[in-house]
């Protein structure tokens, strides 16, 4: 566990002093629940961080999947981040509309495509907006990259893997989605999707680890990881809705010094859907 954020996080100072150079990639990864009403794509139109690319992550993600936003394909990834103009070799900084929302799916995406230089802008876009650093809006052109991708399997796991590891009692499965979500108190967002969770999982929100857009400091989420039970040195999953908030919970068991931790893409959209997959409600 390290106090020094700066191995996930640049600060807002640094990145505008750096706008514009070369091997730089600036990366709008905002996304919204189909419930909030808003769009993402839009909002990136009207006002953003000037020179950055939107990542669409319902648009470069796995379409052959009918689950929202999976994973695709290292050579699909590739093309579609290089049509944007990014390279693995460049230092990728993402950043958010909230904060830290979305961002840290991207970031967990390109890191699990093995670009080794991503970070995420330290507040995100409000922090941006609140100091009165320049924004731009429009659509500008992309100068297309080649992104040589070399995909960790290891990053990821899907419904066969976590099945096998929480049969095996090999894994601790980390749900990051809201309290009552979990508990079946409160109903998904997605039709046909259940309420509960997964048999053995443990309830830790991503919004318990988060503060005023920012991620909370490596001391308080090593406290909130010890207060829902999770044992750092055995090998955790991280699942939520859809494998969004899943990434928040991946970045802070990183920072707190997990070294073995693997994502649910299909999350609990995929595992509260079938008919096949055992769900219990409550607390426990």
């Amino acid at each position: 566990m390290t106090s020094d954020r700066s191995q996930w996080f640049v600060a807002t100072p640094w990145l505008a002093e750096h706008l514009g150079e070369d091997g730089l990639s600036v990366v709008d990864a905002s996304w919204h629940l189909p419930t909030a009403g808003r769009n993402a794509a839009a909002e990136f139109a009207e006002a953003h961080i000037p020179g950055a690319v939107f990542f669409d992550i319902d648009a470069i993600a796995d379409r052959t999947s009918p689950l929202p936003h999976m994973l695709p394909a290292p050579d699909q990834f590739a093309a579609m981040v290089g049509a944007l103009g990014i390279a693995e070799t460049d230092t990728i900084v993402v950043y958010d509309s909230l904060g830290l929302y979305s961002a840290p799916r991207v970031w967990w995406s390109f890191k699990s495509m093995g670009a080794p230089n991503v970070r995420i802008l330290d507040g995100g876009l409000p922090r941006w907006r609140q100091e009165n650093r320049p924004l731009e809006g429009g659509l500008a052109p992309t100068r297309p990259k080649v992104f040589r991708p070399r995909f960790d399997p290891t990053a990821t796991v899907d419904l066969a893997g976590l099945r096998s590891a929480l049969a095996e009692g090999r894994v601790q499965v980390l749900d990051g989605r809201p309290a009552a979500r979990f508990t079946g108190e409160a109903p998904e967002p997605r039709p046909g999707v259940r309420s509960g969770h997964m048999p053995g999982s443990v309830s830790l929100p991503g919004t318990d680890l988060v503060e005023n857009g920012r991620m909370k400091d490596a001391p308080a989420l090593a406290r909130a990881f010890a207060a829902a039970g999770v044992d750092l040195g055995k090998p955790l999953v991280t699942s939520c809705g859809s494998g969004v908030v899943a990434a928040i919970l991946t970045l802070a068991a990183e920072m707190v010094g997990a070294e073995k931790i693997s994502l649910y893409d299909g999350s609990w959209t995929e595992w509260g859907s079938r008919d096949d997959t055992p769900v219990m409600s409550g607390s426990a």
